[in-house]
């Protein structure tokens, strides 16, 4: 089979010559050449990974639909500090208040800190609601682009390309620190609610637009673990992730395409709610103590409905010693596929992000490919 045959064949359910694995967010696509000084894998310690991930592994790129939530008239600011961070500063006037976000980025870190955010109280929230968003770029001025197309086009027969995409919950969440958001979504329903329904109303006809446009696509939706245990109760979870999910689950089943839902850390309490969706697959189901169930009990309980994507950790494979991390390899691979089952792939929760990779790492992702593929 080839590798996006594979990825397919999984994807459906049917039979496949061996599980499909591969990097996570390390694909192949990376650019080590960029004259960008903040990305990471110019350094010639991610070079060889980056092969690897693009001449072996089952690849899954993703390429955002190009949705915002934004109001009119926002002043941004780029400063650099004497280490040569990037700080960006954006403020925006609502009527009498001035609201700030603060966003840094180092050099060496594929991380973009949020030290500000732009709603500091449930308050915040209501002025913020009042206030008219820019109308969504029409969706025909997008759709045609060839952005995808052509990460297709790249990739061939070694993946599949997927489309990525953010939840109404994840649009709202980051607009407070995570105190707050979990404060003003547990005290403030109501609230909270409007404002999903807000996002929602201007996010869900650009899901359905590029469903249509790409139909057949594999999809990602993000956001669904800021509502999980044990920040919010599964009530809330209920409440802030299933209906608006489910709306856009079906919106991409309507165009054939397959949705993966990705949610870190606890699942055991929200796997139920998670299958409500409609959703085709999970990531990164993460193993106790990152999160609180087995990849064997998932597959057990979910499998039949539920592709399985999972469960390396990122840290496991920055820290722990080759021999052992073989023997991770080796329990996800059986607990994995064992018994009946939808399908799974071996996936791993992120990847490293410091600027130089190394020596340990490599060899536990190469350890991956040997077991593997």
């Amino acid at each position: 089979m080839t590798r996006r045959e594979r990825m397919l064949a999984t994807l459906r359910g049917e039979a496949v010559d061996r599980p499909a694995f591969n990097f996570c967010e390390i694909t192949g696509c990376e650019d080590i050449h960029s004259d960008d000084p903040f990305c990471i894998y110019t350094h010639p310690s991610w070079h060889p990974l980056i092969a690897l991930a693009r001449e072996r592994t089952d690849r899954l790129p993703l390429r955002g639909i190009p949705f915002h939530l934004e109001h009119n008239d926002v002043k941004t600011n780029i400063s650099f500090t004497e280490t040569g961070s990037r700080v960006t500063e954006m403020t925006r006037r609502l009527g009498s208040q001035t609201f700030r976000q603060v966003m840094q980025q180092d050099r060496d870190v594929l991380t973009v800190w949020t030290t500000e955010h732009w709603l500091k109280s449930a308050d915040d929230l209501r002025v913020w609601l009042d206030a008219p968003f820019l109308p969504p770029v029409p969706p025909h001025h997008w759709a045609q682009g060839s952005t995808f197309l052509d990460l297709e086009r790249e990739i061939g027969d070694s993946g599949l390309a997927m489309l990525d995409t953010a939840d109404p919950l994840c649009l709202v969440a980051p607009l407070f620190d995570m105190a707050t958001f979990t404060e003003v979504a547990f005290t403030e329903p109501e609230l909270f609610r409007s404002a999903l329904d807000c996002a929602a109303e201007l996010l869900f006809p650009f899901v359905e637009a590029a469903a249509a446009e790409w139909p057949g696509r594999f999809w990602r939706i993000y956001g669904p673990e800021y509502a999980s245990p044990p920040y919010l109760p599964p009530h809330l979870f209920r409440e802030y992730v299933v209906p608006y999910v489910r709306t856009m689950v079906e919106m991409i089943h309507r165009h054939g395409g397959w949705v993966r839902v990705h949610s870190h850390g606890r699942l055991r309490d929200i796997l139920d709610d998670i299958c409500a969706t409609g959703c085709d697959a999970i990531d990164p189901i993460e193993p106790p103590h990152q999160g609180d169930v087995e990849l064997a009990y998932v597959r057990e309980k979910y499998g039949a409905q539920l592709v399985l994507f999972g469960n390396i950790e990122a840290c496991d494979i920055e820290n722990l010693p080759t021999p052992q991390f073989r023997d991770k390899i080796r329990r996800a691979l059986d607990e994995g596929t064992r018994g009946a089952g939808r399908g799974f792939v071996l996936h791993p929760s992120s990847a490293p992000y410091g600027r130089i990779l190394s020596p340990l790492s490599l060899r536990n992702y190469e350890a991956m490919v040997e077991i593997c593929g």
